[in-house]
């Protein structure tokens, strides 16, 4: 099928092209052609910003999916400029969305941030980040309906991405991990292959609605004994280091309930996977892209 992905060249976008090229799907890329700008050279390139997305007043696709929405003003120009020329549009979105950051197993009917007032729908900050996404599902389902998908997840970790990036340094380097958080605190995550090919799937399925693309929760503690197994005789955990890398003071948002993904073809590799991956990675030459935050 034809797919339209608006960004794709780095992190999670990445592995979203890799996995649509190795199925089979037409691809076309919309982006600033900032960032990575030699990668897949045979795929059909769109160049542009969000805010003035003149390349894409042509061609129709039977989905879009969407991962560089950020602002609720660019979101409202991809709707009035794709609207009737594509399928599906899925969502890149995250588990910030959640009004609640204390109940434990909400579904993706929990109540969503609302929009502060006086929020700005057209300047960037991390402090409006969640809510912008919230506002944005709400934006695409009333215009797409049951074609929009929004895709919430948290922690994404691998090859090209940020998250735990800092543990595969330290395995690939012989150093202790360092985590700030509690042993006890819960995590969920996602390995960056398997969210990418739920992406996909979900797509070229067309299936709407939202989904927790995470893993079955767990702890810090028992994470990170997984990824230590992968590299023998690794140091001790360091749980008081000088930097916080993982800010988690949220327990609901890491307990929430994956079922509906699952059921939509949502695969979660175990964690040892993700590990030797990151790690292997790194040793290759490759250094983790900064948190966001």
């Amino acid at each position: 099928m034809k797919l339209l992905v608006l960004g794709g060249t780095k992190n999670l976008g990445r592995h979203v092209v890799e996995v649509a090229l190795a199925d089979g799907h037409q691809v076309t890329l919309f982006n600033r052609r900032l960032t990575n700008p030699g990668l897949f050279p045979s795929v059909e390139k769109l160049v542009g910003k969000r805010s003035d997305p003149v390349a894409l007043a042509t061609g129709e696709w039977d989905a879009v999916i969407d991962m560089s929405g950020f602002l609720v003003h660019d979101l409202r120009r991809s709707i009035e400029v794709l609207s009737g020329r594509v399928g599906h549009y899925t969502f890149m979105s995250t588990i910030g969305v959640y009004a609640s950051r204390t109940t434990p197993g909400m579904t993706e009917d929990a109540a969503l941030q609302p929009w502060p007032s006086g929020a700005v729908e057209d300047e960037f900050s991390m402090d409006i980040y969640e809510v912008s996404k919230a506002k944005a599902e709400g934006l695409l389902a009333v215009a797409f309906g049951e074609r929009m998908s929004a895709v919430r997840s948290g922690f994404v970790v691998g090859p090209y991405n940020p998250d735990f990036g800092n543990w595969g340094e330290a395995l690939a380097t012989g150093k202790a991990l360092e985590c700030a958080a509690r042993p006890e605190q819960p995590i969920q995550y996602l390995d960056a292959r398997d969210l990418a090919a739920f992406l996909v799937r979900l797509s070229v399925d067309g299936r709407g609605g939202a989904f927790n693309a995470v893993s079955e929760s767990t702890t810090m503690s028992a994470l990170a004994e997984a990824w230590r197994s992968v590299v023998p005789g690794s140091l001790p955990v360091d749980w008081d280091p000088s930097e916080d890398r993982f800010h988690l003071t949220h327990d609901g948002l890491f307990q929430l309930d994956n079922r509906k993904a699952l059921a939509a073809g949502l695969v979660v590799r175990p964690a040892e996977e993700s590990a030797r991956a990151c790690v292997e990675w790194i040793r290759a030459g490759n250094t983790p892209p900064p948190p966001p935050h």
